[in-house]
C-alpha cells in the first residue's frame, strides 16, 4: 500500500503544489476546501464517528480525525493569507 501512496503523492501532489504556488485563484479555492474539510474532521472527532476507508478494512479513528482537522485548519489559514491578503511585490510600482 505504501508504494501506491508514494506514487500518488508524486503523480498528483507535486503538480497540485506547483499550481497552488503559481496561481492565486487556486489558493483561494484551497482555502475554502481546507475550511470545509477541517470542519468535517472536527465534527467527526466531536461526534466520535470512526470513518471507514474505501476498498480497505482500515478505519480512521476519531483521534486521527482531530489531527487531520487541525492540519487542515492550519492549511486553511496559510491558503487564506496567501490567497486573499498577501500581495507579491513586483519590483517597480
Amino acid at each position: 500500500m505504501l508504494p501506491y501512496l508514494v506514487a500518488a503523492i508524486i503523480v498528483i501532489g507535486l503538480p497540485m503544489l506547483y499550481v497552488a504556488v503559481r496561481y492565486r485563484e487556486y489558493r483561494k479555492f484551497l482555502a475554502g476546501a481546507f475550511f470545509v474539510s477541517s470542519g468535517m474532521q472536527f465534527y467527526f472527532y466531536l461526534a466520535k464517528i470512526p470513518i471507514p476507508l474505501m476498498w480497505t478494512n482500515a478505519v480512521q479513528s476519531p483521534h486521527l480525525s482531530a489531527l487531520r482537522g487541525t492540519i487542515h485548519f492550519v492549511l486553511f489559514l496559510v491558503c487564506l493569507y496567501f490567497g486573499w491578503f498577501f500581495r507579491a511585490k513586483h519590483g517597480t510600482d
